[in-house]
């Protein structure tokens, strides 16, 4: 019985054992990918630049809790969605379709995937950026950007985009700051020292943000820039 029952096992175990195992390495990557889902968020798409420019925005405004940061937070989610979205059908039709179909394993169809988000960070990309990474990777230099591994990329798209983000975020400061200085100066040279000056000028900022629909001009002009 014992002999009967270890034969039984050697026959059986190692079929279904072998079915399962063929999807183990599309598991394990499925699961690497999950894992650096927040790093790749944050580093290979426009959130960091859009998350930027929002902050500075509620800073200028002067309004330290409005919009909350989870609001701030999930338009710059929508957003990122919206501009990635014809990079993310791409990836789909060259590396995620081929994958279900069985064309492809798991490993290979993350390597596809990583052309289009590669080539979709190298267009917004400085060249100075790029530059330091190849410097600092120590790699040859590349006949062109194309050569270029993800690797000094990615890192340098988050430097252009933080610099971006700044750029448009001093912009936007520019004339709320203008406003502070104009009704500090009023309120000192009327003798109002008791009354601080943010007390004014913040609902006369807040007012004028809403009359010339601020919102629409700030994501128009964020959408553009990444045309």
């Amino acid at each position: 019985m014992p002999t009967s029952f270890l034969l039984l096992t050697a026959t059986t175990v190692p079929t279904s054992f072998t079915v399962k195992s063929d999807n183990v390495w599309t598991i394990v990557v499925l699961m690497l990918v999950l894992t650096l889902l927040p790093a790749i968020l944050l580093a290979m798409t426009p959130f960091v630049r859009l998350l930027v420019v929002f902050h500075f925005l509620r800073q200028a405004l002067g309004t330290q809790s409005t919009p909350s940061n989870q609001t701030l937070i999930g338009l710059a989610l929508f957003l990122t969605f919206f501009i990635m979205q014809p990079t993310l059908l791409v990836v789909q039709r060259v590396a995620v379709e081929p994958l279900e179909a069985g064309k492809i394993d798991a490993w290979k169809a993350l390597d596809i995937a990583s052309t289009p988000m590669r080539d979709f960070m190298l267009h917004y990309a400085r060249e100075k950026d790029l530059a330091l990474f190849v410097e600092m990777a120590k790699t040859p230099r590349p006949k062109s950007p194309q050569d270029l591994s993800i690797r000094v990329v990615a890192p340098a798209y988050l430097l252009s985009e933080l610099k971006a983000g700044f750029q448009i975020g001093t912009v936007l400061f520019l004339p709320f700051l203008v406003i502070d200085m104009v009704v500090a100066s009023i309120t000192t040279s009327m003798g109002m020292m008791q009354l601080p000056p943010v007390v004014i000028s913040t609902p006369l900022k807040i007012l004028l943000f809403v009359l010339v629909d601020g919102w629409n001009l700030v994501i128009g002009s964020l959408l553009k820039s990444f045309q």
